[in-house]
């Protein structure tokens, strides 16, 4: 069975800066991706960021240039480090992962790697509050 725990969320004032980790365990498939979610109360949970077992990372466009995506394989641990925060960043953030998952199947298929029903296993979130 796979678990993520997510950590890291706090208050930040804007232009501030955070470094997510979900801890991931059990994730054994030769083929995976794992990915950042977050959602605001009364909207739809939103595709942040996406990496598969290669590397190969996709971001929504509302966080290119601010927001890394990285992976620890020997730690098995997931990392979203946040720059330059703004105000419309708060909301939990939420691990999920998916497998079997690549990112070139994705591409050649056309398709959003960043959809939520994609994906298995989700953490339970962490918030990020991001004062201007």
């Amino acid at each position: 069975q796979v678990q993520l725990q997510e950590s890291g969320g706090g208050s930040v004032q804007a232009g501030g800066s955070l470094r997510l980790s979900c801890a991931a365990s059990g994730l054994t498939a030769s083929s995976y991706c794992m990915a950042w979610f977050r959602q605001v109360p009364g909207k739809e949970r939103e595709g942040v960021a996406v990496i598969d077992r290669d590397d190969k990372k996709s971001y929504a466009d509302s966080v290119k240039g601010r927001f890394t995506i990285s992976q620890d394989n020997a730690k098995n641990t997931l990392y979203l480090q946040m720059n330059s925060l703004k105000s419309e960043d708060t909301a939990m953030y939420y691990c999920a992962a998916d497998w079997p998952c690549d990112m070139t199947s994705f591409r050649a298929l056309g398709m959003n790697p960043l959809r939520q029903s994609e994906y298995i296993s989700w953490g339970q979130g962490t918030q990020v509050t991001v004062s201007s």
